[in-house]
């Protein structure tokens, strides 16, 4: 990959002020890209930009508001590559209708919206990337609600890329990483969490931000590759 290949380029990162969103925005400043970052709160954002080099910036954006976001690409005009990150932290318990359309509402349909409002907006050669889980590869117990969310987001990775050529569209497939994710767990409960997935993982531990932050760079700066789906699992769905 060539060095320096994002210089200049300008990059919003949707989610961008935790786990793997803010290791990809500061990954991407690193390398010499403009970056703008969001979230709804703007203290996560204040906070989020005290970690990252100077530049970037921040903005108080809803991702499950239409209107909000269209604003948002309007004002913001031409850029490079859009990372799709935004999520809420899971509920314990995905058993109800309530948190299995919660789950569809920011991570698929926040997707879906911001994909198809920032499209216009992508120079060429640009690229959207979109974040999605193991569990619809292999799924878990009672999570059938994530599980159909992550396939629905495999699906609308592949079709975007058709609709949207020759702007490229991926997604990055992450297991289990230590993200706001878990924040609903525990902090003892969340560690026992780590450990135990750590011990079945052919890599020995779970993910860090910095690993996945690899991949979204990759394929912001991989202009043969779209419609994919890049696993980054530490080994989770051979083991």
């Amino acid at each position: 990959m060539e060095i320096g290949k994002l210089k200049n380029k300008k990059v919003v990162v949707l989610g961008g002020t935790s786990g793997f969103g803010l290791a990809t925005a500061k990954a991407a400043a690193q390398q010499g890209a403009s970056v703008v970052i969001s979230s709804r709160s703007k203290a996560n954002i204040e906070k989020a930009l005290k970690e990252l080099p100077a530049g970037v910036e921040g903005v108080a954006l809803d991702v499950s508001d239409e209107a909000a976001v269209t604003s948002f690409f309007d004002g913001f005009g031409e850029f490079d590559h859009l990372v799709y990150t935004a999520g809420d932290s899971l509920p314990t318990d995905l058993s109800s209708t309530a948190a299995a359309r919660k789950v569809f509402e920011v991570r698929f349909w926040g997707a879906y919206i911001a994909a198809k409002l920032a499209f216009p907006h992508i120079r060429p050669g640009g690229s959207i990337t979109l974040t999605n889980g193991i569990v619809g590869i292999r799924p878990w117990k009672g999570w059938s609600a994530a599980s159909a969310g992550a396939g629905a987001m495999e699906a609308l990775t592949r079709a975007l890329a058709l609709e949207m050529a020759p702007i490229r569209v991926n997604a990055v497939c992450a297991g289990v990483v230590k993200t706001a994710l878990w924040s609903g767990m525990s902090e003892s409960e969340r560690e026992a969490f780590y450990a135990q997935q750590a011990k079945a993982l052919p890599v020995g531990r779970v993910g860090e931000g910095q690993d996945i932050a690899e991949a979204y760079l990759y394929l912001m700066q991989s202009g043969f590759t779209t419609g994919q789906i890049i696993v980054i699992d530490g080994g989770a769905v051979i083991a």
